[in-house]
């Protein structure tokens, strides 16, 4: 990592934290965080299939997904690691979860639509999240058609993100959110921890300092890679590390991984899976 100025910093190489590629013979999985991804809709599973194999593979100790009745079977066949809260409605996710005690970092967004009864149960999870956060340490992380929602009802739901949330938009997610401002000056503002997705994605803190990554390459421009995104970005936060860190070390990571699949193959060729299968080596 380099300083560029006092408030603009390169991320170009990163001392990955000790739990990502070295663990105690005498541990369990409970130590690595429990994380909730909240994902899929009707047609759209494969975004929650690939944030939930991406979180696995980042090193989280237990993964629930809450999902609409209709991805029950694939994501048990897909990625059988992850345990399963099965929404009642068969086609969206309209409901929370039983409970949030046991979670330490909560995803939503992949995947999940922008039904109007989708989005109450938004409303609804990011008031837990926030009763949740007022007692201990829980983590959100906010992406996709959940930016899409709160970008819909800006007045009223942003408000409801806790402070320390992680947001992941792409370019016209973002404008849609914070129209022209800059990212420092909306995550100083709101106190959250943006990821502006771009050829060099921008991450800032509350603090107003950003962090600009170089790694990654073009064939990152494909279906599901942001989704790969926000699964590193869970798996990291609810290993305990802070959010700005889970941040840009999780951009980081992902950048990484395509490059080493780009070894191998084409840019082109490059799809959201490749980058989840090189993360085995990125994370050394």
């Amino acid at each position: 990592m380099k300083k560029i100025d006092d408030t603009h910093f390169m991320v170009d190489d990163v001392n990955l934290p000790t739990v990502l590629n070295h663990r105690k013979a005498e541990t369990t999985k409970r130590q690595y965080g429990h994380a909730l991804l909240v994902a899929g809709s009707a047609g759209k599973m494969g975004a929650a299939v690939l944030a939930a194999r991406a979180c696995l593979r980042s090193g989280v100790g237990m993964l629930t997904v809450h999902a609409p009745a209709c991805g029950y079977g694939v994501m048990q066949t897909a990625v059988p690691e992850a345990m399963m809260s099965i929404d009642k409605n068969e086609e969206m996710v309209t409901e929370l979860p039983a409970s949030l005690d046991h979670y330490d970092a909560v995803a939503v967004g992949p995947g999940l639509g922008t039904h109007r009864r989708t989005a109450r149960m938004l409303r609804a999870l990011l008031k837990e999240v926030r009763r949740q956060a007022a007692k201990r340490t829980i983590l959100l992380v906010v992406d996709a058609d959940a930016l899409n929602i709160i970008a819909g009802d800006k007045k009223h739901l942003l408000p409801l993100l806790p402070e320390g949330a992680i947001l992941t938009p792409h370019a016209r997610e973002y404008e849609r959110l914070f129209g022209s401002a800059e990212v420092d000056a909306m995550a100083s503002k709101y106190r959250f921890n943006i990821v502006r997705k771009a050829h060099h994605t921008a991450t800032a803190g509350p603090s107003g300092r950003v962090f600009l990554n170089y790694t990654g390459n073009a064939g990152m421009a494909t279906a599901g890679s942001g989704d790969v995104l926000t699964g590193i970005i869970l798996g990291l936060a609810a290993q305990h590390l802070p959010p700005l860190d889970a941040a840009v070390i999780g951009v980081f990571i992902h950048g990484r991984s395509a490059d080493m699949a780009v070894q191998k193959q084409s840019q082109a060729s490059l799809i959201a899976s490749d980058i989840i299968d090189n993360l085995r080596y990125a994370t050394l």
